[in-house]
């Protein structure tokens, strides 16, 4: 990490998406005092599985995947945290080593945040404690959603809804292509396979019509195509 551009907390509006609206304008300003904006380069960790945090990371630019090692030594991405996302509350809070991993997928900008200002706002703001619970359970459902889809969808099903979650999330550019790039094994990891069968699958979703690649770069053709995949047609 490298140090990036100091920013106000009370100006910026990233906080809207997150906990740290229900902090006051007073409890901003001790967040903005404290608080490190870092630059995070591709491929750089912003944290390890298995630290000690001290204190959160709020992502003001750019995308994170969050993985865990499994016994095999194979990561599975568990989830893509965008702008606005709080990274290693639920560890800060529960006083834990981290979990899971968390690592740029492309140049990223983020807030550090001390996990003194955290404690403090938990036990004197109880709209900010709610809001940070509310995100929580939000968190943990998704994780539910991702062991379902493990145990209930196939391979071909994971991947066509990786692709159409990429789309909806975060957008494509003017040519059409997804706007968040992912390497092959990153999405295998996403999906919970290996990358040789995830490589196979998109070949065989781009005879089929149904995407179309220039080299790391993927463009969805036919997003009915792939809803039918997930739907079992």
């Amino acid at each position: 990490m490298i140090d990036g551009i100091q920013t106000r907390c009370e100006s910026c509006i990233v906080r809207q998406f997150n906990a740290l609206r229900a902090m006051s304008k007073e409890e901003l300003k001790k967040v903005s005092d404290a608080k490190t904006v870092k630059i995070v380069k591709k491929g750089q960790p912003i944290f390890e599985e298995g630290e000690k945090l001290p204190g959160v990371y709020c992502v003001r630019n750019g995308v994170s995947k969050l993985s865990k090692l499994s016994a095999n030594g194979k990561n599975q991405i568990v989830k893509l945290a965008a702008k606005a996302e709080v990274l290693g509350q639920r560890s800060v809070i529960a006083e834990e080593v981290t979990n899971l991993s968390a690592t740029a997928v492309d140049d990223m900008e983020v807030c550090f945040i001390p996990k003194e200002i955290i404690s403090t706002t938990l036990n004197g703001n109880p709209n900010f404690t709610i809001e940070v619970l509310r995100h929580m359970a939000h968190d943990l459902k998704e994780a539910d959603d991702v062991i379902v889809n493990m145990g209930q969808k196939t391979v071909k099903q994971r991947i066509a809804e990786a692709f159409l979650y990429l789309k909806t999330n975060f957008g494509e550019d003017k040519n059409g292509f997804l706007s968040l790039t992912l390497s092959r094994e990153d999405i295998a990891n996403v999906v919970g396979t290996a990358t040789e069968s995830c490589i196979r699958i998109i070949s065989e979703f781009k005879k089929k019509g149904f995407l179309k690649t220039s080299g790391k770069k993927v463009a969805i053709v036919d997003e009915k195509g792939l809803q039918n995949v997930i739907d079992g047609f």
